[in-house]
């Protein structure tokens, strides 16, 4: 391998419990079991964007119309909620970080993730992270997307990358490009038969 594209949330950062934290509470005025849904459908689904999982919320939970405004306006008030609560470095998953650290120099690192862009940078900055990737990508871009313009715009091999995730989302996008795909933080995704990481410790790109 020389190039990997990494998913954020799940493989370098453990911020599923935040992210359910912040959902709950720019939806508070709504009922909770309402909430409950959306966030079930956020942890079955890590690898979609906020922007996704709003409109989920409106439409197929509470059966209702949002402008693309007001979606924009959640999004915002969400990404403040991560901007605060994420930028402790406890919730960085070490071994992951370690893994990153001693290799970034072999290989073609990039982050692309479900989560708001300017967050994103935002965190890899004050988590100290940036540097080890050559480019920090997120929503509202669809995984899947970012995978194919970085792979053509850097005319990377098909054979020589991969991409390393949690989710089925994650999955889908090493997919649809014809790379393959590392699971990692989720015994679930086994199912889909993909090669998966029990730990980075023992883990070697070859």
């Amino acid at each position: 391998m020389k190039t990997v594209f990494w998913d954020f949330d799940g493989v370098i950062l453990d911020s599923m419990k935040v992210r359910d934290y912040g959902f709950e509470k720019i939806f508070e005025k709504f009922s909770p079991e309402k909430v409950q849904k959306l966030i079930q459908y956020h942890r079955e689904n890590g690898g979609l964007s906020r922007y996704v999982k709003i409109k989920y919320f409106f439409n197929e939970i509470l059966g209702q119309d949002i402008s693309e405004s007001m979606v924009n306006q959640y999004a915002n008030a969400f990404s403040l909620i991560m901007r605060r609560e994420l930028t402790n470095p406890d919730n960085l998953i070490d071994e992951t970080v370690k893994f990153i650290k001693n290799n970034y120099t072999n290989f073609n690192f990039h982050i692309v993730s479900g989560s708001d862009q300017d967050e994103l940078r935002f965190l890899c900055e004050e988590l100290n992270l940036s540097h080890f990737f050559l480019s920090i990508h997120g929503s509202p871009t669809p995984k899947t997307q970012l995978v194919g313009d970085i792979m053509r715009q850097k005319e990377y091999n098909l054979s020589t990358s991969c991409l390393i995730g949690d989710s089925k989302n994650d999955y889908d996008a090493a997919q649809s490009n014809g790379i393959a795909f590392y699971g990692y933080n989720n015994e679930k995704i086994k199912d889909l038969g993909v090669l998966y990481i029990q730990t980075f410790e023992e883990f070697t790109l070859s």
